[in-house]
């Protein structure tokens, strides 16, 4: 279409320049007989130059058009990213604002950590004299207490005592076995127990079974059922007690502790209690 406009312009030129050879001054000149005023002529310009130019210039137009297009796209294409990257960047502002306070509230839970740990030093050096006075009064105890299961409870003292000296042992760890020791010294007292033993019956050494009421009564029998004892706390000995008053209360306490019987009332050597001082 627009090859044919260009021609039409070329043959208007060359229409143009035939009428100015034919114009009134034209032939004026001629008839007079006078040579015309000679005047520089241009050249004309080929057609196909024109339409040359005009083909060129169209193709350039489409080549400039082509990269307005790729350019606008690559504008959109920006811009579109620009949004997104902007959406994001808002997104980590906040959550950036949110982590600001969630390290504010840690580091202050550090330095509240850092005083407990600095408190829980200086308690863990007021526990370990504390603990060393708990195991000795421990031990005290033992050795004034009525005398049941008098290895096991002392091994058990050693035991503690070993355990202090271990550094693989925290502290926490040896607090809890030094109140469970406290707490299975508590529970002598609230229970019935029988058990085998020696004791000295007459001056010799004789196998015997033992008959515990908590910390109020202990008493003993030897295996065959003719001789019972039961210890004396004040006098801190074992002294014997009459077969025929007390031989059926003991076996029946025993099979009370062993729980072949069911709990009932015992007449037995119990001293009674003493008024507070």
């Amino acid at each position: 279409m627009k090859t044919q406009r260009l021609k039409t312009i070329a043959l208007a030129v060359s229409v143009a320049v035939g009428m100015l050879a034919g114009s009134p001054a034209y032939s004026a000149d001629t008839t007079a007989g006078q040579e015309p005023a000679a005047a520089p002529v241009k050249p004309l310009i080929p057609v196909s130059k024109v339409l040359d130019v005009g083909v060129k210039r169209t193709q350039a137009a489409k080549q400039s058009q082509v990269k307005i297009d790729r350019l606008a796209a690559e504008t959109g294409d920006l811009l579109q990213d620009y949004k997104t990257v902007m959406k994001q960047v808002d997104g980590l502002r906040v959550y950036n604002a949110r982590l600001e306070k969630q390290i504010a509230g840690q580091l202050r839970r550090i330095a509240g950590l850092g005083k407990s740990v600095d408190e829980a030093t200086i308690i863990q050096r007021q526990i370990t004299p504390l603990l060393i006075r708990m195991i000795d009064g421990l031990e005290q105890f033992v050795a004034l207490d009525v005398p049941f299961h008098i290895d096991e409870r002392t091994e058990r003292v050693e035991f503690l005592r070993t355990n202090m000296d271990r550094s693989d042992i925290t502290i926490a760890e040896k607090f809890r076995q030094v109140l469970e020791a406290y707490k299975i010294e508590n529970e002598y007292g609230r229970k019935i127990d029988s058990y085998k033993g020696v004791a000295s019956v007459a001056g010799s050494e004789r196998e015997v079974n033992f008959l515990r009421i908590g910390r109020i009564g202990l008493m003993y029998q030897t295996t065959d059922g003719e001789q019972s004892g039961a210890w004396d706390q004040d006098k801190r000995q074992w002294v014997e007690l009459d077969t025929g008053d007390y031989r059926g209360a003991i076996q029946k306490g025993l099979r009370i502790a062993r729980k072949q019987a069911s709990i009932d009332i015992m007449k037995l050597p119990i001293p009674a209690p003493e008024a507070a001082k």
